[in-house]
């Protein structure tokens, strides 16, 4: 068990240690100017097209001109319609050219920190002094980052344990009630639960902002955290954790107390019996045979069974509603809230992590018993295994319109990490099932007997003390009856320390015939007697424990249930690293978006051409630039130099382009000279209907005689 137990948390160190800085839902998709685009003239504001909704705060786009100062007036306007999310702002007037560099900051509608930065150019591309800094690059990283997601890890797993311990309480064993090892179960996944929340609420803010821990006693920032949907959620979160808190406690102490089910002694109540019947106590209260030899009327024991009914549907009903209500305190503020079918995703979710909850945490909940006690027995474990069903089936549906949602194609599933991790969580929630499949078959074959036989022991112990008081009440009897006698009291005493204890020993409990110095202590000693008592009980409970272990039935369930509980550990932290990982229908939207504009130019279209007719001064280069070098109207400038530079006088030069894929062409150009200029001529109107990649043919005459056609190509967006 502890090898089992010590592999499950390497393998969750693991997977968490390979964690870096939570993946964004939120991506850049556009802007305007393009990135690593050339603008003609300088722009009059920046534009930054996402692909879910952000939260972006004044300052959080920068733009800094090639020195590297700032130049927009840090005021971030919304500028999107209907479903488009768009954030911009303005340029100060009069920017010159050169090359200029973006940087940005924002937080994902899902929680997470999003960042970047790219370069465009005004006129031409220049050098430039800025390294394409990030705002914040320790904002979702570094220690504050990892302190965050073990934060994250730890609420999943203790809101597991809550809900799921509880729900195993009501719905398949209310004598667990009373098991302490169940109780520590539950009570510990609401103080993991309350504990990781309020930790998440503190670093909310560096984790999104700064990335340091000082930042953590900023009560400014955490005013800020809370006006956020993240912050609201956490805050929810924690005042539900105090109706958890008085549920808990009513759960284990008035129903625990009134459930008619002792965890100890009392039999697990057949199947047949409905939930009602759970809450009216045991066969033998309902017949109205004695307890603790105490009769009870029959009004008595309707108002009795009627406060265990009121207290069974009371705790479902709440139980069921503070549930619901800690689910959705994630699904409020993760991938279920952005994106698409947003009113239909988080209620999926709510029941996604339900399930979840009442499979994992039930898991724990059983294995308890299993190790601790008391035993289960087989009707419970029976329950919990229809249970465990009904929620395995209810993560197939929820998981895969959740799976379809944010994955959207084949390629997506394995060409991008969220998909990876997913493959990754489905052989781990098969290696679930077949660990399942078994603990199902060692419950076809678990009995009641381990039980049952406690219940006889413990009725035979009862038996044979009863006959042991008897025969030393008749022995006190006969000796009360002759005056004087001394050796039927000593035999009394021997009698009901044999009785009692069974050893033979004497109220010293040195075995003697009482030769001991002082009075003679009988069994009527309360003392004595509570010690007896106590040594009866330590026997009975590791007389139990051995039958116990040495079951077969519950060894091998034991074993399996551990294996469940080990693979749960590790599926819990691939769950956790899921909801901080881009989604691969967004990364495949980006990079989409970024082939598109990697094909699109870059600004005007660059060409040249050496050339040489083989006359006096015919070597040189016509330099050729086409604007805006896309699909439509272009305009065209030609300029010729010789090989040091200077402008080369021609006397006549043609450009013609041609499409060789689509059969277009040769489309020529109508240069003209530009007066004044030598070498230099331009063509306006220039149509180019499609776009690809054109041959453009230059022919050159600097003679009658010397004339030369050279051919490049041009790639038009």
């Amino acid at each position: 068990m502890l090898l089992a137990l010590v592999t499950g948390a390497v393998a969750l160190l693991a997977v968490l240690a390979g964690a870096g800085p939570a993946g964004a839902h939120a991506a850049l998709i556009g802007s305007d100017p393009a990135e690593g685009s050339v603008v003609r003239g300088a722009p009059r504001q920046v534009t930054l097209d996402f692909s879910e909704g952000v939260a972006m705060s004044d300052g959080a786009i920068r733009v800094l001109d090639p020195r590297g100062k700032r130049v927009d007036t840090r005021k971030v306007r919304d500028t999107g319609t209907g479903s488009k999310v768009q954030r911009a702002v303005s340029l100060e007037q009069g920017i010159g050219k050169g090359t200029y560099t973006v940087a940005w900051q924002a937080v994902s509608a899902d929680s997470h920190p999003v960042s970047g930065a790219f370069t465009f150019s005004v006129g031409k591309p220049s050098k430039t002094s800025v390294a394409s800094p990030q705002q914040n690059e320790n904002a979702g990283g570094g220690a504050v980052g990892a302190l965050y997601g073990l934060g994250r890890y730890a609420a999943y797993a203790g809101f597991v344990l809550l809900v799921g311990g509880a729900a195993f309480v009501l719905l398949c064993s209310p004598r667990a009630a009373s098991s302490r090892a169940v109780q520590r179960l539950t009570v510990t996944g609401w103080c993991v639960l309350a504990a990781s929340t309020l930790v998440l609420l503190l670093l909310r803010g560096p984790y999104t902002g700064s990335g340091r821990f000082a930042d953590v006693a900023d009560l400014g920032g955490l005013k800020d955290v809370v006006a956020t949907k993240p912050g609201a959620a956490l805050v929810s979160r924690l005042l539900l954790l105090a109706a958890a808190a008085l549920f808990v406690s009513v759960l284990f102490g008035a129903y625990a107390r009134r459930g008619g089910e002792d965890g100890r002694s009392s039999p697990e109540p057949p199947d047949d019996l409905s939930s009602a019947d759970l809450q009216e106590g045991s066969p033998e209260e309902k017949s109205g045979a004695p307890e603790a030899g105490l009769s009870e009327s029959g009004g008595e024991r309707e108002e009795a069974q009627r406060q265990r009914r009121d207290l069974f549907f009371g705790l479902s009903l709440g139980g069921t509603v503070v549930a619901a209500g800690l689910a959705a305190t994630w699904a409020m503020a993760e991938h279920a809230s952005t994106g698409i079918q947003t009113g239909l995703a988080m209620p999926v979710d709510v029941l996604h992590l339900l399930a979840v909850a009442l499979w994992l945490g039930g898991l724990a909940a059983l294995f308890c018993l299993l190790r601790w006690g008391p035993a289960p027995s087989g009707t419970t474990v029976r329950r919990f295994s229809r249970l465990a069903f009904s929620c395995v089936t209810v993560l197939a549906a929820t998981g895969l319109y959740q799976s379809w949602r944010q994955v959207g194609s084949w390629s997506a599933l394995t060409g991008t990490s969220y998909g990876q991790l997913l493959i990754v969580k489905v052989v781990l929630v098969a290696a679930l099932v077949t660990a399942g499949w078994f603990s199902r078959r060692w419950t076809t074959r678990l009995t009641d007997v381990p039980v049952m036989a406690e219940n006889a022991g413990r009725s035979g112990e009862s038996e044979g003390a009863a006959a042991s008081a008897s025969s030393s009440a008749s022995v006190s009897a006969r000796a009360a009856a002759v005056p004087g006698s001394r050796a039927p009291e000593r035999a009394t005493v021997r009698t009901s320390a044999q009785g009692s204890g069974g050893n033979g020993s004497d109220g010293n409990g040195s075995g003697s015939g009482g030769g001991g110095e002082g009075p003679e202590r009988t069994p009527s000693d309360p003392v004595r007697a509570a010690q007896l008592a106590r040594q009866r009980a330590a026997a009975e409970a590791a007389r139990r424990r051995q039958e116990r272990e040495a079951d077969p039935q519950r060894s091998g369930l034991r074993r399996s249930v551990l294996t469940e509980a080990t693979v749960a550990v590790v599926l819990l932290a691939v769950t956790t690293l899921l909801t901080g990982t881009e989604p691969g229908r967004t990364e495949e939207r980006v990079r989409q978006a970024g082939s598109a504009a990697q094909s699109e130019p870059a600004g005007p279209v660059d060409v040249k051409v050496p050339f040489d007719t083989g006359g006096p001064d015919g070597k040189g280069t016509a330099e050729l630039e086409i604007d805006p070098g896309t699909s439509g109207e272009n305009a065209l400038e030609l300029r010729t130099t010789s090989p040091s530079g200077k402008p080369v006088e021609a006397r006549e030069v043609k450009v013609a382009f041609t499409l060789r894929a689509k059969d277009l062409g040769p489309l020529p150009a109508p240069l003209e000279p530009v007066k004044g200029e030598k070498g230099h001529w331009k063509a306006t109107g220039l149509q180019l209907p499609m776009a690809g990649k054109w041959k453009v043919a230059v022919t050159i005459r600097t003679s009658d005689i010397d004339q030369v056609t050279e051919t490049t190509t041009a790639t038009i967006g």
